[in-house]
């Protein structure tokens, strides 16, 4: 049994509010761990921008994914919450996308109703599969876990199609499927996000800035209901603006005169990325 399984399921209860941020790669997660959260997400999106430079519409491969995520648990202790996306197929490929990235080291799995090709949550023209045949891909991934603590996360993105109700109606099926949590992603108003979490499992709620759903603190998300409260590319997000505006600083002035304290001292950079560990190591193993 995983311990990291075991930890992240003491957090799935109506109100926790799980604070998890996003990490597109194994730098981030090591951030994510050393500032304290007690969780990463391993974004779908933020791994087609960094690995890829593409969009979050379906290109990322299993093989693609699980490599980053293999990175990732080589790199950190804690429970990594995997995006999936649509399980890479029908319910069979779901399946196996539960035995591979959990082999890699992921301890729970999201996986939506979306059409494939999928499209991010927040973005236009998303298309939406069956209820029944989104509850046998969730119904295929949970007899598929090795590991009874593994979750397994149902998102729909049913809202922007056919309304909340349909939303709500799609997330108990998947509840009654086996879905350890459930998440309507994109939910626009208050009242909708008070909708959510009356369902009878653990939900979990999607913050992007610039998105759609209200940037409410976590706070009140957690008096609302939510048991996890993700922010799946905040990092992301910052690192690309810091990038930008560094480069164009160097670009103009040639220097990095003024835009110095926008950089990460370069001892702590090397904490970080482990390398006094690297360093032990090879005075053990030196001749």
């Amino acid at each position: 049994m995983s311990v990291e399984n075991k930890a992240l399921r003491t957090h799935l209860h109506k109100g926790a509010g799980l604070l998890v941020p996003g990490a597109a790669n194994a730098v981030t997660a090591r951030l994510i761990e050393e500032l304290g959260f007690a969780a990463a997400y391993v974004t779908g999106a933020g791994v087609a921008n960094s690995f890829l430079g593409a969009p979050d519409i379906g290109l990322i491969t299993l093989t693609e994914l699980a490599q980053q995520v293999a990175a990732m648990r080589e790199n950190v202790r804690l429970p990594l919450i995997v995006d999936a996306d649509t399980g890479f197929g029908n319910a069979v490929n779901t399946a196996r996308a539960v035995k591979v990235l959990e082999r890699a080291g992921a301890n729970a799995i999201q996986l939506e109703d979306q059409v494939f090709p999928k499209r991010c949550g927040h973005f236009a023209g998303k298309q939406v599969i069956p209820a029944a045949e989104m509850a046998i891909k969730v119904k295929a991934a949970c007899e598929a876990r090795h590991d009874a603590d593994f979750i397994v996360i149902a998102r729909t993105d049913a809202l922007a199609v056919n309304g909340i109700d349909d939303a709500l109606e799609r997330a108990a099926r998947y509840i009654d499927a086996g879905a350890d949590v459930t998440f309507v992603e994109a939910p626009r108003t208050v009242a909708e996000m008070e909708r959510i979490t009356a369902l009878p499992a653990p939900q979990l709620v999607n913050l992007v800035a610039g998105g759609l759903t209200p940037m409410l603190p976590r706070e009140e998300l957690a008096r609302m209901g939510f048991a996890i409260v993700l922010y799946a590319n905040a990092a992301l997000q910052a690192a690309m603006q810091a990038m930008k505006t560094v480069l164009r600083h160097l670009g103009t002035t040639g220097a990095l005169d003024g835009v110095a304290e926008m950089l990460m001292d370069f001892n702590e950079r090397q904490a970080i990325v482990g390398k006094p560990r690297y360093d032990a190591m090879e005075r053990r193993y030196a001749l």
